[in-house]
């Protein structure tokens, strides 16, 4: 009775909030999760984490020293995974950060690189803008990443202390200088010492903000950065 019950009202509800997919809006159904079949299949995987060399780590080449660095989509503007970003960062869509990170880490987890990190550390947001979101979309991905793959993770040792314009439409060197100075290391975040982080964003475009974030933690003795993000934009 009761099993029949809880099906009868799941039915009802699911007329009035259906459980859509988040990029296209067609109905989820059986173990679909956020996305639907369709977009998951759409969602352009870049496969950097195969290769060393690959767009990603030139892209740092010469800028500052990245030990890895991969990146799980190809971002493009007007398509599935736009709108899939655009749902986490301004439609409250956390579990898509979730959901994502482990995604990522169904992909890393057996590449030899990924058991020399210590840390997880989300590339952090300005308290403002954190409030106003009420989350930070890296820190989402970095949890799902986490579950699956249990590295500590550090949300609170990296600070960003400058509240930078956005980055769309800027040129690379705009980027680099709306950045600079923007993130600190707490004084206290002494077990960072000779530490291996990997830094998580949600997007990468020129790499300014990374290449901000990195510089900070490579000023800690012996420590080593590498770089993980959501998606690779194709500029």
């Amino acid at each position: 009775m009761n099993r029949y019950l809880n099906k009868t009202i799941t039915s009802i509800l699911a007329l009035f909030y259906p459980n859509l997919c988040q990029a296209c809006a067609t109905e989820l159904v059986g173990n679909e999760n956020q996305f639907c079949v369709s977009c998951w299949k759409d969602f352009s995987r870049t496969q950097f984490h195969l290769f060393h060399g690959n767009p990603l780590e030139q892209k740092m080449w010469g800028r500052i020293k990245i030990e890895h660095a991969t990146a799980m989509y190809y971002f493009k503007k007007d398509s599935k995974i736009q709108e899939a970003l655009h749902a986490l960062k301004y439609r409250n869509q956390q579990e898509i950060g979730i959901e994502m990170g482990k995604r990522i880490a169904f992909e890393i987890e057996k590449c030899p690189w990924i058991k020399d990190i210590d840390i997880l550390m989300p590339v952090p947001l300005t308290a403002m803008k954190y409030k106003k979101r009420g989350y930070n979309q890296s820190e989402l991905i970095a949890r799902g990443l986490h579950q699956v793959i249990p590295i500590p993770l550090d949300t609170t040792s990296l600070t960003r202390v400058k509240n930078s314009d956005t980055q769309t439409r800027k040129s690379r060197e705009q980027r680099l200088e709306n950045v600079e100075d923007a993130f600190i290391v707490q004084q206290n975040a002494t077990h960072l010492y000779g530490k291996h982080i990997l830094l998580m964003d949600d997007v990468v475009t020129s790499g300014a903000t990374l290449e901000a974030c990195a510089t900070s933690l490579l000023q800690i003795p012996n420590t080593k950065v590498s770089i993980c993000t959501l998606t690779y934009a194709i500029q």
